[in-house]
Parts: C-alpha cells; structure tokens; sequence
C-alpha cells in the first residue's frame, strides 16, 4: 500500500507489461526516450498549466526565482523539444512527478509516471488523438483491472459551440478558462450574465488596459512600492498587466442573455455514449442555428480509429463540461479511471496541446498521454 509520501511501484513484471505498449510505440514513430530536470521554474508552471494547479504545486524557494517540483512531464519535454530545434519529434519517459495531496486523502505526494509526447506539425491529428489514448488504453489495461473506463473531453469543441453562439471573444476566453471547475464555470456564467459594476480592481485593470504594456508594469510596480506589497507567489508584473487588461475589456463586453446560458449549461450537462453524445451537441447547434458538422465527423472518426486499436466502445463516454485542471489543453483530452478506486483519481490521461509550444515559441502541434504504474497495477 502506498504510504503518503511516496507510492510503492508494481512488481517488475507488472511494470514491464505496462511499459510494452510504449516501447513499440517508440519503435513504431522513432520515439526517444528522455529525461526532464525535477525542479522546474513556478511563474511559468503557473502561467502555462494553470493558476487550479497552484495548490498541487510543491515550492521550492530560493534563489533567483521560486521552482517547483515538476507537476508533470509535459511541459519540460515541450520546452526539451523546442530548444532541439527538431520540427516534429515523438518523446517517452518513465520517472517521478511531484504534487501535493488534498488533506486527509492518503495520496501520495510522489508517484511513478510512464508516457508519449508526439510534438509538432501532423498530417492527421485526429488519428494522432486516438492512437495515444489506444495507447494510454493498452498500457492501462496491461495492469490486470477488468473496469477501466475512458471519459473523454473537448476544450475546442466547447469554444466551437461557444463561437456558434457568436460570443464575444472575451467572453468566450473566461468560459473556456472556467471549463475545468463546475464552480469557475458557474460564477463565470453569473458575471457574463450580469456584469458588476467595476471594483477597485477593475477600476485599476481598466486604467492599466489602456496603457502600453510597458508603461503598464511599470505603473502596477509603482503602485506596489506606495502601497508597501511585496508580490509573492511566481508571478511576473507583465504577466499581472496581461491578466488584469483582459479582465478589463472582459467587462466592456455585452452579458450574455437568458437563452445563451440555458444552451451554454444544457451542453455542459451532456454525459453519455459518445455518438449519443455528439448527437445531442449536434440537436444544440441546429437550436443555435449554428454548424459544427467537420468537427462532429472528425469526432466519429476518432471513435473509429479507437474502436479498431482496441478500445472497447462500451467503456467511452463522452462529457462536454468535463476538462483536467492543467490550463494547457485546448483539444481533446480524456482520463482512464476504475470504479475500484472510486473513479476519482486517472489511472492514466492524456490530450491535445496544440497552443503550448506556441505560447512557448515554437511550432504549434502536441498530443500526449501518461499512465500511473502503481494504479494500473490491480494488485496495488
């Protein structure tokens, strides 16, 4: 059993069958097996993976800047992939990834993580999707449990029916940002519903939104040094100003109307099957007056490919409102989990990243997925 702090692995054996799966995969696309350092800089954890995954993030304070032990092995292999130069490239790794535990859970703070990136431009994505989750499937499945269930997600489809609904841009923006917690969502809903009046706060977004960036930080630095506030926490002036002017012109946008967030929460109520799930996406659209036909396709072309890597159709569901807490998934994404284990914690999980690399100055393109040995194991 694993203690706090540290989960115990399965036996070598158990582990190898997990492993197989990502080594002929690796044999298959030219994979290269890598390893990423532990500590890993916290402002651009926090400003690529999210501000939901503070809480899980163990600071490591000092020096020049604060770090945290890595959350993940996606981002440092993004960046791994970016500084190579290399336009598309296929990484696995095997190693530790390092999260805080909610308190009185019993989960442990270290644990074991076995994964695939795919980086870079690709002349099919959807077979892309569906090959890595197959693969997170397979690898799971090798652990012995008989009830893994595969729930699967779509940041894009969901910002695709928001566009149908012929949102505003910034309204759009804090929805999907919202999409990972039903509680954001709600109270992102109530203030695109009925704008408040401006806070102190929004009064000072508002006066630094009309600034150029630079002369913006600096007015947000001086504003600090009268006030005496010394900024804790990772983040950079000029990534504040960023935040603060798009909450800004956040609040110039008009609210949404009564039918727009009576569509907006039917579609995120949709949890089923997933052609019978697209179906009722689909009936929304038509109600919206909308058209999301090549994306509706390319989702049943995934199920197909999933179906004939294995993956039994019985075991998917699909649900609109479910999304990960790390901010950079912005496609289709999905987590296997077991009923055994109270379906709360992914046995494995994985998507698509397309903006990441982008945002971190290279070529738009990623998809990845990880499998947790210790709880594929049915022994554990």
């Amino acid at each position: 059993m694993a203690t706090p702090d540290r989960e115990i692995p399965p036996p070598a054996e158990v582990a190898a069958a997990l492993r197989a799966p990502f080594e002929a995969f690796g044999e298959s696309f030219g994979g290269i097996w890598t390893e990423t350092a532990v500590l890993q800089p916290l402002g651009l954890l926090l400003d690529l993976a999210g501000e939901a995954m503070r809480a899980r993030l163990i600071v490591v304070t000092g020096g020049a800047e604060d770090r945290a032990l890595r959350p993940d092995h996606t981002i440092p292999i993004t960046l791994a992939h970016i500084a190579s130069g290399v336009e598309a490239a296929h990484y696995l790794y095997a190693g530790d990834a390092y999260r805080t535990a909610p308190p009185g859970s019993g989960r442990p703070t270290e644990f074991g993580q076995i994964g695939a990136e795919a980086l870079g431009a690709s002349s099919d994505p959807v077979a892309d999707d569906a090959a890595l989750a197959a693969l997170a499937w397979a690898s799971a499945a090798a652990g012995g449990r008989e009830d893994l269930r595969l729930a699967f997600g779509d940041v894009s489809l969901f910002r695709a029916f928001l566009t149908t609904l012929d949102l505003p841009a910034p309204t759009i923006a804090r929805l999907v940002r919202a999409l990972p917690s039903p509680r954001l969502m709600a109270r992102a809903l109530d203030r695109a519903s009925a704008p408040a009046a401006p806070t102190g706060e929004g009064r000072l977004a508002a006066i630094l939104a009309g600034l150029a960036e630079g002369e913006a930080t600096m007015m947000l630095e001086e504003v600090w040094r009268l006030a005496g506030i010394q900024p804790v926490g990772g983040r950079a002036p000029a990534e504040i100003v960023h935040r603060l002017s798009l909450r800004a012109e956040t609040q110039r946008t008009a609210p949404l109307t009564e039918a727009e967030v009576g569509l907006i929460q039917r579609y995120l109520a949709i949890t089923a099957a997933p052609r019978i799930a697209l179906e009722q996406v689909d009936a929304l659209v038509a109600e919206a007056k909308g058209d999301l036909d090549p994306v509706l396709e390319a989702w049943v072309r995934r199920l197909i490919a999933l179906e004939a890597d294995g993956v039994p159709a019985a075991a998917m569901t699909l649900a609109t409102g479910f999304a990960r807490p790390f901010g950079y998934y912005d496609g289709v994404l999905f987590e296997i989990t077991s009923p055994a284990l109270g379906g709360d914690e992914a046995i494995a999980a994985g998507g698509r990243y397309d903006g990441l690399p982008e945002r971190l100055g290279g070529r738009p393109g990623a998809v990845g997925c990880m499998v947790r040995p210790a709880l594929a194991w049915s022994g554990g």
